[in-house]
């Protein structure tokens, strides 16, 4: 909550920001696409990385180096200043994609989906209310710089609590036997007993891959990227690819198409996508008895939770009013994060939870080709008509649909031998 609220306090300001400085537009999106760029190459090295020196070590380190970025932000007096800050912030924003991968060794494959779900629902509600606050900072006389460094002191907050989490294996293994008994009761103790090995297991190998040379450590990496690139999870890492397209094409100039379309002004659509990000939170909440209404079995909710967001999306391009973009938005909050979470757990459950940095790196690595290459696809399609790129975005979610029918065993088999082990 606190990482995401901290961030979306600078984000929506950064472009205001450097055009102040006196760079142009296309200076400005030349930065933006290096970071896009820096984060696309650095996700699957850094995942890897928690992977073999341990989450306590990864994490901090990546939040000091973020915290970092946004002081050298908060003193940025030049555009050169300006760039420069946004370099660590690129290569180690990865602290969302670690705390996941903690949170995947915590707690059991069952479970995973409803944790995911309370995770993602703190961080939507931390960039609901960071704008808001960012927004009321900026009034402020050097408001931008005050706000930079309220998020540089957020980052050293939470490095002081990753700091300050029970990581030693006895802590860990008591931790875990309280909160089975007092709050879910969802660990038996046997289950209690073989996260306590597999924590302190990992907790060895972490210890001793920290004082490797860093030669080794390189090696070891590229060797585990290897592995998941020859590893047969290119369709699923595929469909992850074509959905985030798909939604992003859904977003993109979403307030230009709803202004060309219906004459509505900027101002709904801003409300409209906040009322989506409050039912995202709610969504993420609710994860909970839906995953217990499929009996777990993620392959068939991410099937139906992407066939209904293909469905939306279809619906909003060939809507005739302003209430059926509603309806299609309220919906679709639901679909897309419930899908993914789904293709979160699903990539882990495959791919084995002990190799979990580098799947979730990865799977951000393939995010951010999306995000790269969704504005590219909808300004082509918007040259065309305004529901060009939601109707694209149907094209690729269907394909994403058939690719998954295609390995329905796959998927299902692995899925239940998983569950049984």
């Amino acid at each position: 909550f606190q990482d995401l609220f901290g961030v979306s306090m600078v984000v929506p300001l950064m472009n205001l920001h450097i055009k102040s400085l006196g760079a142009s537009h296309t200076v400005a999106g030349i930065i933006g696409s290096l970071y896009g760029i820096m984060q696309l190459f650095s996700s699957t090295f850094v995942g890897c990385w928690s992977d073999i020196v341990g989450r306590r070590y990864s994490l901090l380190a990546c939040i000091l180096l973020s915290a970092l970025g946004y002081f050298l932000l908060g003193t940025s007096t030049t555009v050169f200043l300006f760039a420069l800050s946004r370099v660590p912030v690129g290569i180690f924003k990865h602290t969302l994609s670690i705390s996941k991968a903690l949170l995947s060794d915590l707690v059991s494959e069952r479970d995973r989906p409803l944790v995911m779900g309370r995770f993602n629902a703190a961080s939507s509600v931390g960039f609901i209310l960071g704008p808001v606050v960012g927004g009321y900072l900026t009034e402020l006389e050097d408001g931008f710089y005050q706000t930079s460094f309220i998020c540089a002191c957020i980052f050293l907050l939470n490095a002081g609590l990753v700091w300050m989490l029970p990581w030693s294996e006895e802590n860990t293994g008591n931790r875990e036997h309280q909160q089975g008994n007092k709050e879910t009761g969802s660990f038996s103790a046997k289950a209690n007993r073989d996260l306590h090995l597999k924590s302190t297991t990992n907790g060895a190998m972490a210890s001793d891959s920290l004082f490797q040379s860093p030669w080794i450590q390189v090696a070891t990496v590229l060797k585990r990227i290897k592995g998941i690139a020859c590893s047969d999870l290119w369709d699923i890492f595929l469909v992850r690819l074509l959905m985030s397209v798909a939604i992003l094409l859904y977003y993109n100039n979403f307030s230009l198409a709803l202004e060309e379309r219906f004459g509505v002004k900027p101002l709904f659509a801003g409300y409209l996508m906040s009322y989506s990000s409050a039912l995202g939170v709610l969504a993420g909440c609710l994860l909970g008895p839906i995953t217990r209404l499929y009996q777990h079995n993620t392959y068939r909710l991410l099937l139906h939770s992407s066939t209904l967001t293909c469905t939306l999306i279809l619906l909003y391009a060939s809507a005739l009013s302003i209430w059926m973009v509603v309806l299609s938005s309220t919906f679709l909050a639901f679909s897309t994060t419930i899908g993914r979470t789904c293709i979160i757990d699903l990539e882990l459950t495959i791919g084995g939870n002990e190799a979990s940095g580098t799947l979730l790196g990865v799977g951000q690595s393939v995010t951010s080709v999306g995000r790269i290459v969704a504005p590219l696809l909808s300004g082509i399609a918007q040259e065309f008509s305004p529901c060009g790129p939601p109707t694209l975005g149907v094209g690729l979610a269907l394909v994403a649909i058939l690719i998954m029918n295609a390995n329905k065993e796959k998927y299902c088999s692995r899925g239940n031998v998983k569950l049984k082990n």
